[in-house]
């Protein structure tokens, strides 16, 4: 006998004796704990068992009912179901022959597997199962009165992809079964491939315990932690909803997901739809995340939506209440009471208390996420309207266009701002500043600088000596150190701009037709940092129709990119910029200049065109001109910041006027002409339709025709007809309106 075998015996004779001397359930987990050492060294049930029954007669032991009770209680630890067959060699057959005090070792044995807690089960080689005991019967529904059950086994899911092949040697692991009566279990499979003596056929034993709570605390905590993960980088409702929805919708196999909110918790509402529905917005996969009809819901659907989000958060009603099976659940988004989910699932089903705390898990995961969302949102409207309030003038002299656009993710306000000012000598002065740092400090800052600046300018303060006294104000400024800020000082009517800079980006000036080139002049430290002598200032010229723009940093700066290949950027994109409002180019540079992942840094951004050059149109006077004379008038409106609206009106006069001169004027035959003149100035534009034929009075009944005159009048602020001498010369001037900055336009 091997001494481990010897000491195993002697620790068993010991607790044996403790818990026959004091049976409790101490003693009992002794015996339990060495079934597992026996397991773990190697000691065989038929040497226990004997080894047991020894003990009994020696120590003629009288309560055999307390003995038997230790025995199984350390057989079953020795998982008796597959030990019994571990043993492949003739050597098993010779041990069993040694056990003849065992009258009847088959009714033994039947004890022992019902004995065990956990279900036991024998399969041949093919999969068939041809025994089992009476708890793999309560585990699965099917009992040792069904016996055998071929492949496929009638507790084996629909899925077959997840239910495993029962003929690996040694194996265990987790599998899905569905249980007689519907439900979905998971049990855990431990197997062993064994030969038998008598005729080396291969048979499996294994028992099966059910982990179905483990299982499913498992998948919980990973659908739990997919679905945070999914919206974590989500900023808005839509975009948190239209990830979560989806992943809700994976996380608990339900077909279609649809989330109702109602914006002012009255009237329709707007849904958020994932999965197949009828009235989908997107047919190519059957899915949608976006906002999408009512009709995808009928009635009831809708109405059952509307009664549940009210109800308190994080509740969980299934669709019908009181079925033994579920078509899905609804349930309160937040506790706003303005928003419910639905969850629809491809067939009915049964729901089980873990589907419950999975769902109310979900749904209350998803409602934190809507939460923060909206926290998100309030929070940057709230940044956004303090920004443009303090961004500057609301409207602007004509020619020019003003952007900001915040940094992504923009719930913090920066220190960026513009100014342009109208000054009373008709000069117009424009500040582009950037502070250092971000948040409400540097909105304090940014406030206070540009306040100065604009008292500066309306003061008379040229540009280099604004920057000169906005160092002494920077310095009594906490944080307004390091500022860089841009001063300019237009005159439209001279057609110069003089401008310097404090260590801010030079502004770019780009002529019609031309590419865009930086005006570097006039350029010294930011604000504050040191005490120069005097601030420095250039002088340029504006050429007529040349776009003038003014930024800050945050438009040419981007990681890993140099900075001069993001000046020739923009300064190519005006190049094309002489045929389109300010407006439409500050819109084209944004465009072109963003980052795939958006700005990281917040834009400010003026453009300002400079009147472009009298144009003159001098045709003969045929009717088929007039469509190339619109064309052309048009496009020098567009060139002159001249806003759509007003354009379309002096084309439609202007073609009037010629259509008057082509028709009235040369009634006698001779061939003659028409000329057009279109000028203009900061704020006014002149259209002039001059010919050299005769003045054709105005019928006092005109009828039907006769209205040009009229339409012209209603159609320019002043009109003049001269028609004293040779010719008529119609002369029209329309008043440029300022150009009114919608706050939701600097967005």
């Amino acid at each position: 006998m091997s001494t481990v075998l010897a000491a195993f015996r002697e620790a068993y004779a010991n607790a044996l004796r403790l818990h026959l001397d004091s049976p409790s359930q101490i003693t009992l987990a002794e015996g339990y704990e060495l079934g597992r050492r026996a397991l773990v060294e190697g000691v065989s049930i038929l040497d226990l068992t004997e080894h047991h029954f020894r003990l009994l007669d020696r120590e003629d032991i009288a309560d055999t009912e307390a003995a038997l009770e230790f025995l199984l209680q350390t057989l079953a630890a020795l998982d008796v179901a597959t030990r019994g067959f571990l043993d492949s060699t003739r050597s098993y057959e010779l041990q069993r022959l040694r056990a003849e005090d065992l009258a009847d070792r088959d009714a033994f044995r039947t004890a022992l597997v019902e004995s065990l807690q956990d279900g036991f089960f024998v399969a041949d080689a093919r999969g068939t199962v041809t025994e089992v005991n009476s708890a793999f019967g309560a585990l699965t529904g099917y009992g040792p009165e069904g016996v055998p059950y071929k492949l496929p086994h009638p507790w084996s899911p629909h899925e077959r992809s997840e239910y495993p092949d029962l003929g690996t040697e040694a194996a265990r692991f987790v599998m899905p079964i569905r249980h007689r009566d519907g439900r979905r279990l998971w049990l855990a499979v431990s197997t062993s491939s064994v030969l038998k003596p008598e005729n080396e056929e291969r048979v499996y034993v294994g028992t099966i315990r059910d982990v179905t709570s483990e299982h499913d605390a498992q998948a919980r905590d990973q659908a739990v932690s997919r679905l945070a993960t999914a919206v974590a980088a989500a900023t808005t409702v839509a975009e948190v909803l239209s990830v979560g929805l989806e992943e809700l919708r994976r996380a608990t196999d339900a077909e279609t997901a649809v989330v109702s909110v109602w914006p002012n918790r009255q009237g329709p509402p707007n849904l958020y739809v994932s999965g197949p529905v009828a009235g989908s917005v997107n047919e190519s996969d059957g899915t949608a995340t976006a906002t999408v009809s009512r009709q995808v819901l009928d009635a009831r659907a809708r109405a059952l939506l509307d009664r549940v989000r009210t109800q308190p958060g994080r509740s969980v009603f299934v669709i019908p209440e009181g079925g033994a099976s579920s078509e899905g659940i609804v349930a309160p988004l937040g506790e706003a009471g303005d928003a419910a989910l639905w969850l629809r699932f491809a067939a009915p089903r049964a729901i089980g208390a873990a589907d419950r705390v999975l769902f109310s898990l979900l749904v209350g995961h998803l409602s934190l996420a809507v939460q923060r969302a909206r926290n998100f949102d309030q929070a940057r409207a709230t940044s956004l309207t303090l920004q443009r309030a303090m961004l500057g003038p609301i409207e602007l002299p004509p020619r020019f266009s003003v952007h900001y656009e915040p940094a992504l993710p923009p719930l913090e306000i920066g220190g960026d701002w513009y100014d342009v000012v109208q000054l009373r000598d008709g000069a117009i002065g424009i500040v582009v500043g950037d502070c250092v740092g971000r948040g409400l400090s540097a909105a304090v800052v940014m406030g206070q600088l540009r306040t100065a600046a604009r008292a500066l300018l309306l003061r008379g303060a040229g540009p280099a000596q604004l920057l000169a006294e906005l160092d002494t104000v920077a310095a009594r400024i906490p944080g307004a150190m390091c500022t860089t800020v841009c001063a300019a000082v237009l005159d439209p009517a001279r057609g110069t701009v003089r401008y310097s800079s404090a260590g801010h980006m030079p502004p770019v000036l780009a002529e019609p037709n031309a590419k865009g080139k930086l005006l570097e002049g006039g350029r010294a430290v930011p604000l504050a940092t040191f005490d120069p002598p005097r601030r420095p200032e250039a002088t340029t010229a504006l050429a007529p129709g040349s776009t003038l723009v003014l930024f800050t940093d945050g438009l040419v700066e981007q990681r890993g990119i140099d900075i001069d290949m993001r000046f020739d950027e923009l300064a190519d994109e005006l190049s094309s910029a002489a045929p389109q409002l300010p407006r439409e180019v500050a819109d084209a540079v944004l465009s072109r200049l963003r980052p795939a992942g958006g700005y990281d840094d917040d834009v400010a951004m003026v453009v300002y065109r400079q009147p472009p050059r009298a144009l003159h149109i001098d045709v003969p006077a045929e009717p088929h001109r007039l469509a190339a004379m619109r064309r052309e008038l048009t496009t020098w409106l567009a060139a002159a910041a001249v806003p759509q609206e007003l354009a379309a009106d002096l084309v439609a006069a202007a073609n009037e006027a010629c259509s008057n001169s082509i028709e009235h004027a040369y009634l006698d035959g001779s061939p003659g002409r028409v000329a057009l003149t279109a000028d203009c100035t900061i704020n006014r534009v002149t259209l002039e339709i001059a010919d050299t034929g005769s003045w054709r009075p105005q019928p006092e009944d005109p009828g039907n025709r006769g209205r040009g005159i009229a339409m012209m009048r209603a159609l320019s602020d002043e009109l003049t007809i001269d028609h004293v001498g040779v010719g008529t010369r119609v002369r029209m001037v329309a008043q440029l309106p300022a150009v009114s900055v919608a706050p939701a336009s600097r967005i």
